[in-house]
């Protein structure tokens, strides 16, 4: 008979569940219950029918692995009468070659009661539903950004140059301008009139770029474009109005993280969104920046670091840190500035934005936690600490030599 490994058994009882889009296969064990599998379907009736066994089993804990959004409907109903414990399906891979589906549900619940599961964050229900609109907001902006590209592709190709002579073609001077060439205007000195003042002192540039023909292909284009452009962001704005609804009761964290540089109002919300306002669900900041993917990784074998590049990750927190580092490497006389300064000479911009961002989520732990605003080191900051650095090399250097002098105060 092959020796086989017991783990110490932490949890009285539980059970652990793979999850798919129509089935959901369930085993529970611990004390004083028969290891037993069942299978039931994602319709809500059966998912109520699993919630009433396992309570009639007395089954306190569940393990459930994180497998797209259909997770999601199974926790929503058994979260009020379990503690469920959502796991990265990565770190609870079971032997190859033995992959099916009441084994993976087996090795969950045996890894459960074993207490060797690392649960992952899964915010309250209210920062979810804030979580949901932000991510949302996200994919309208970037549809948004993919309309003005179109946009600007068609004026292209009907070889109107408007973006050599105006930086925002949808603003006032830009539309007047192009609805007046969907009308048929061809009169430079009425499309001028059109213009603002800094516009019109670029007449000559202008006058070229306005040199084009629009096919009546492209009328239609620029309208439909157009119209689905404004209506996108319409839907923007209504999702901004209810994310400020829904961000009322937590006004005092989203006032004190627009103190740090580089937040507003809806990069501050699009950050607590992600990482809540309970900071006790990360043990210490390295926790959170780990989670977040924003801090260097360990990848080391025979004494030798083979990299240290970041790992994977929150994949939606990372580019929201990144859009505030380069916002906040602009603000002037503040100590993100300095590090991003510091840092882009050497490591390239890329590194020293990801850097900045994790300045800003530690900022960011201690600013929630604490309920206090942000405090800047200031732009000098950086500079004073080499300073004093190197006249302190410079006299350990000089007590080597058997030379000791003394400097009242180093500055």
């Amino acid at each position: 008979m092959k020796a086989q490994v017991n783990f110490p058994q932490v949890i009285e009882r539980g059970c652990g569940m793979d999850v798919h889009r129509d089935t959901v296969v369930v085993t529970v064990m611990g004390v004083g219950i028969t290891v037993e599998t069942r299978s039931f379907t994602t319709y809500t009736n059966s998912l109520r029918s699993l919630r009433d066994w396992l309570i009639s089993l007395n089954i306190t804990h569940m393990a459930i692995e994180s497998t797209g959004i259909y997770w999601k409907p199974v926790y929503n109903i058994l979260e009020q009468d379990f503690e469920v414990i959502l796991v990265n399906a990565r770190h609870v891979k079971n032997v190859p070659g033995h992959k099916t589906d009441k084994k993976d549900s087996r090795w969950l619940a045996k890894l459960l009661i074993s207490g060797l599961l690392k649960a992952s964050f899964i915010p309250p229900k209210d920062i979810r539903d804030m979580r949901d609109l932000t991510r949302y907001r996200k994919k309208l902006v970037q549809n948004a950004a993919a309309d003005r590209n179109r946009f600007e592709k068609i004026l292209q190709d009907a070889n109107f140059k408007l973006s050599n002579v105006i930086s925002d073609i949808f603003g006032k001077s830009g539309t007047l301008l192009i609805n007046a060439l969907i009308d048929g205007v061809d009169d430079f000195n009425l499309l001028l009139s059109l213009c603002h003042g800094r516009i019109k002192k670029k007449r000559e540039i202008l006058y070229e770029s306005l040199q084009g023909v629009l096919t009546d292909n492209h009328k239609y284009m620029l309208n439909a474009i157009r119209t689905n452009l404004y209506n996108t962001l319409s839907k923007i704005e209504s999702v901004d109005n209810q994310l400020l609804q829904l961000s009322k009761p937590y006004d005092i964290e989203l006032e004190l993280l627009k103190t740090m540089p580089g937040l507003n109002q809806i990069s501050a919300t699009m950050l607590l969104s992600e990482i809540g306002v309970d900071m006790s669900r990360f043990p210490t900041v390295n926790h959170l920046a780990s989670w977040a993917g924003i801090c260097p990784g360990n990848n080391e074998s025979a004494g030798k670091s083979r990299s240290s590049r970041t790992n994977q990750g929150n994949q939606y927190i990372k580019p929201i840190l990144v859009e505030c580092a380069w916002a906040a490497s602009h603000v002037k006389n503040s100590y993100l500035k300095k590090k991003y300064e510091s840092l882009i000479g050497r490591r390239g911009k890329k590194r020293a934005l990801i850097a900045v961002g994790h300045k800003m989520l530690n900022a960011a732990y201690y600013i929630i936690r604490d309920k206090v605003p942000y405090q800047d080191l200031g732009y000098e900051y950086l500079d004073s600490r080499k300073k004093q650095k190197q006249i302190q090399s410079y006299i350990d250097k000089l007590k080597d030599l058997g030379i000791y002098i003394e400097i009242p105060n180093i500055q």
